[in-house]
């Protein structure tokens, strides 16, 4: 009976944080849409997330076009099909590598740190000043964060779609010897809006995600430095997780059938 007790007991524990998550979510959505509005809070999470991420997504987008296209002719040589290259490093960076490599590199950076700073917040008794204050926290520190997630991380994994091409590129004509003009035809002749926009969906789901951990889990934590230490974690571990999941969910509704 020990046994089934501590099934039961993490059964209900992973209930509890499911429904404390979904009030979470749930409130906090319904603060998006209600004023009153903080802009320049909002433009400063744009700034944090869009801005000082570009740089490691970008190099992140570029080395993996490169590299596919390196491992797709690889590949292909030995059926005769190295023309497929392009067709191969356009479609997988579009659909898959960009939207999902983009998520986590923003979640190790950007959802740690809005952990580690709401959290801080919650165990100095920051937060309870901000109720004192008549201040809502969820419209003060979490909407603002879950509006410019949701906004700036298509805007990142739209850059890297260009960057992850180009990167491919590089190596298809300087290095494999492709023809440019054919390359790029190969490039433009196999892709479709659908395949830009299945991407750019996912990167939306991704950016609210990583907002809504970094921001939960920040707003929960407890127990001083090693509480929030432990959110940072927990944030990005989770944020990780539920990119993964959401993205199969995703592709099984584009491209499922």
């Amino acid at each position: 009976m020990e046994f089934l007790a501590t099934i039961g007991r993490v059964f209900l524990a992973f209930l509890s944080h499911v429904g404390r998550l979904s009030a979470f979510a749930g409130t906090a959505i319904s603060h998006l849409v209600r004023p009153p509005f903080y802009p320049r809070l909002m433009l400063r999470a744009m700034v944090e997330i869009g801005y000082y991420s570009l740089p490691v997504v970008g190099l992140t987008a570029v080395f993996t076009g490169m590299v596919l296209a390196l491992q797709s002719y690889s590949g292909f040589s030995r059926f005769a099909a190295e023309g497929a290259v392009a067709t191969v490093v356009v479609l997988s960076v579009t659909r898959e590598l960009a939207p999902v490599l983009a998520g986590l590199m923003v979640a190790g950076r950007i959802g740690a740190s809005m952990a580690a700073e709401i959290g801080t917040m919650r165990v100095t008794e920051q937060i309870d000043a901000l109720t004192t204050l008549s201040t809502n926290p969820f419209k003060y520190l979490v909407a603002p964060r879950l509006l410019a997630g949701l906004l700036m991380v298509p805007c990142l994994v739209l850059v890297a779609d260009i960057i992850g091409v180009f990167g491919g590129y590089i190596v298809g004509v300087y290095k494999l010897g492709f023809n440019p003009s054919s390359y790029l035809a190969r490039t433009w002749e196999y892709l479709e809006p659908l395949d830009v926009i299945s991407g750019l969906t996912k990167a939306a789901v991704f950016g609210f995600v990583i907002s809504l951990m970094g921001c939960y889990n920040g707003y929960y934590s407890r127990g001083g430095a090693q509480g929030v230490g432990a959110a940072t974690t927990n944030s990005v571990v989770s944020a990780a997780i539920m990119i993964l999941i959401f993205n199969y969910v995703i592709t099984a509704l584009y491209f499922g059938k």
